[in-house]
């Protein structure tokens, strides 16, 4: 199940001349989960083994609590500062907060003004202790569009305040600073994704140059529409929870979720996760049968579940994230693992059997 092959190169990201990795070094966790300490060895080993690509947000770490707001950009920003000319050797992602969604320290209020962006990337610039950020996302959708589990688009819960042409001139403000390079979206729908590129062309402001959404075995919704456009468009996908926070492991397959010790993950250890829809019974099981199939061919849930995303054509950059360098070793390494033919059919079967039980 292991192929030789080339160590990890760099590839452009969407229309920019930023190299990124095709793995991601996500940094959620950093100040919830792992330590200051622990997190500084993290990212010493993923810039070890050749990852150059960070992934931050300035409402990390996760879940969000008032208290550890921007914690994680602040552990970035000492870890920067503390190894000079490590700056130059990483591509740079943060993320600016939509509207609060319960978070009213993040974002007051349901809208997301150009004031609120600016002031936003003045936070994180300052956590983050640097001068400029490569990649500037917008974490989610400024108007009511299905995220985070919801499925259905509903005009009546719409409350937008921010026009998108007013966000994309925030963001151009930025560019043109020299404050940001490059900008991107996070949990965009197709029509998102569309209109910014729309607008970015009709009034010649930055053009978006990914799209970070959630793509892995148990959530496949990314391939209906959003795949197309963003090919067409030019606009790169990075993938996060390719492990579907940590059901494509294998370690929930015995116990279920509930009633697990809490230092085996996420999803045991905070209740506000196990609302969401990773925490659903349909993913749990959906999730038991991929590890299955996984364990039938010779390899870990987690080398399945990372192998897959890693070698999909709409993927640029898949965004892992880890609490321990043992999982940060696992993910890299399932770089190398190879899905054999019978094996690719026998998930597609599952995938039309199951769908996706965590969209």
């Amino acid at each position: 199940m292991k192929k030789d092959i080339p160590l990890m190169e760099a590839i452009p990201l969407g229309g920019s001349d930023l190299n990124i990795t095709p793995i991601c070094l996500g940094t959620m966790t950093f100040g919830e989960q792992v330590n200051e300490a622990d997190a500084h060895t993290i990212l010493d080993r993923a810039l070890s083994r050749g990852v150059n690509f960070l992934d931050t947000a300035e409402m990390y770490s996760v879940p969000p609590r008032r208290e550890t707001y921007g914690a994680t950009e602040t552990i970035l920003g000492h870890w920067l500062k503390a190894r000079p000319g490590v700056r130059e050797k990483v591509v740079l992602a943060t993320k600016v907060a939509g509207p609060s969604r319960g978070m009213p320290w993040a974002r007051p209020g349901s809208g997301m003004s150009g004031a609120d962006i600016l002031a936003s990337c003045e936070g994180s610039l300052r956590r983050l202790q640097t001068d400029v950020i490569d990649l500037y996302q917008i974490h989610w959708p400024e108007r009511h569009a299905p995220r985070f589990g919801d499925t259905v688009y509903d005009p009546r819960k719409e409350t937008s305040q921010t026009p998108i042409l007013e966000q994309l001139q925030a963001l151009a403000k930025l560019v043109a600073a020299g404050k940001v390079r490059y900008v991107g979206l996070s949990n965009e729908t197709p029509y998102g994704v569309h209109e910014f590129a729309r607008l970015a062309e009709a009034h010649g402001l930055p053009r978006v140059v990914s799209v970070q959404n959630p793509y892995c075995l148990l959530n496949r919704s990314y391939e209906n529409a959003l795949d197309e456009t963003c090919h067409r468009l030019g606009v790169s996908l990075l993938a996060y929870s390719p492990l579907a926070f940590g059901l494509l492991t294998g370690k929930y397959d015995d116990s279920g979720i509930v009633g697990v010790p809490p230092a085996i993950g996420r999803l045991a250890r905070f209740e506000s996760m196990r609302q969401q829809r990773w925490g659903r019974t349909a993913a749990l099981e959906t999730a038991r049968r991929y590890n299955a199939l996984a364990r039938d061919f010779g390899l870990t849930p987690a080398e399945l579940a990372l192998a897959w995303c890693y070698r999909q054509w709409r993927v640029a950059s898949t965004i892992i994230g880890v609490t321990t360098l043992a999982q940060l070793d696992e993910n890299i390494d399932a770089w190398q693992c190879k899905i054999p033919p019978e094996l690719l059919d026998k998930i597609n079967d599952l995938r039309q059997q199951w769908r996706d039980p965590a969209v």
